[in-house]
């Protein structure tokens, strides 16, 4: 692990001016992905900015009825806090099947988002990876690929994104706030984590100045029927071969509202909003959840070992909407 400088930061501005004063600098709360990635000199920051004790580690309703949840909050305490378990349960959902109990216990909101991909050819440091070495190649390619993207990939990077919680806030419309030397700015969830394009090691919107101060998720009535849907390889510890992030909202037999994202299928979490589309004004049954299914993975492409994950990701959005068509 490559030498670094720490900083303690007392407060949000105090952490700016840290990041600022420091070259290639880090910030760490929990720790739980970016200290792995320094072990394996994947990360060699030259300053790690601790941001744990920061103010940021509260959840609050908005004044429109959402609900602020701070950027140090560990994703245990979001996952059990009684409000997000009423009235968002595929959030509290998705983050008990991520990780392990004592990594959830460590881990905090806004690291959860920057987590950087699992791809084996990432962490492999004998391996082409231009997320880790821009221009060396893409050895997943082919490679062995049975995690990789199958939606939005480029032919610079197939990786995908390993988060669980980032699905579920993909589906609930959630703002990410950040703060930063020009001041505060929101993006979009849906827009803050990037495809891979030709620059796979840019990963997010959040510029190397800025900090994220919380996450902001809207007013959603119906998201009190939602699910949260992993298929794995095992029950205990692993990332997602498909993962499914539903609400929805019937009415006279029809679909009113609906909220759909997908995991591990891409370089971000998948806004299924072609699924969507095809799904409101239609009836609330098996033909019409395999109708928008179709039409969210028609541009999918598989490679050597994944192309499973096509007919996969089809019968898990198919079997999620249908459960909560039922309980609806």
């Amino acid at each position: 692990m490559k030498n670094f400088a720490y900083e303690k930061a007392a407060d949000a501005q105090s952490a700016l001016q840290l990041l600022a004063r420091h070259h290639n600098a880090r910030l760490l709360g929990g720790g739980t992905n970016l200290v792995d990635l320094m072990r394996e000199n994947i990360e060699q920051p030259d300053a790690l900015i601790d941001v744990s004790g920061l103010p940021l580690d509260r959840i609050e309703a908005s004044a429109d009825g959402g609900l602020v949840i701070g950027a140090a909050m560990k994703n245990t305490a979001v996952a059990l806090d009684r409000v997000v378990r009423e009235r968002y349960p595929l959030l509290a959902q998705a983050i008990l099947f991520g990780a392990s109990g004592q990594i959830r216990n460590m881990a905090t909101v806004a690291g959860n988002l920057m987590q950087r991909t699992r791809c084996l050819y990432f962490y492999d440091g004998a391996a082409a990876c231009n997320k880790r070495e821009p221009g060396s190649g893409c050895d997943a390619i082919d490679g062995f690929n049975r995690m990789h993207a199958i939606l939005g990939a480029s032919a610079h990077c197939i990786a995908t994104h390993p988060s669980d919680m980032c699905v579920a806030l993909a589906a609930l419309d959630a703002m990410v706030n950040v703060l930063g030397p020009d001041g505060e700015r929101s993006v979009p969830l849906v827009d803050f984590h990037r495809l891979p394009g030709d620059t796979p090691h840019i990963e997010t919107e959040l510029r190397p100045d800025e900090l994220i101060t919380r996450i902001a998720i809207p007013p959603l009535p119906f998201a009190r029927h939602s699910l949260y849907r992993k298929v794995r390889d095992r029950a205990s510890y692993a990332f997602a071969l498909v993962s499914v992030a539903a609400a929805i909202e019937v009415e006279d037999g029809k679909v009113k509202n609906v909220r759909l994202a997908l995991g591990g299928v891409a370089h971000k979490p998948w806004r299924a909003f072609e699924a969507e589309r095809t799904l409101v004004g239609a009836a609330a049954d098996t033909e019409s959840f395999t109708r928008a299914a179709e039409a969210e993975l028609a541009p999918a492409q598989g490679l050597a070992h994944n192309a499973f994950k096509i007919e996969l990701a089809k019968r898990t959005i198919v079997g999620v909407l249908g459960e909560l068509a039922d309980r609806a």
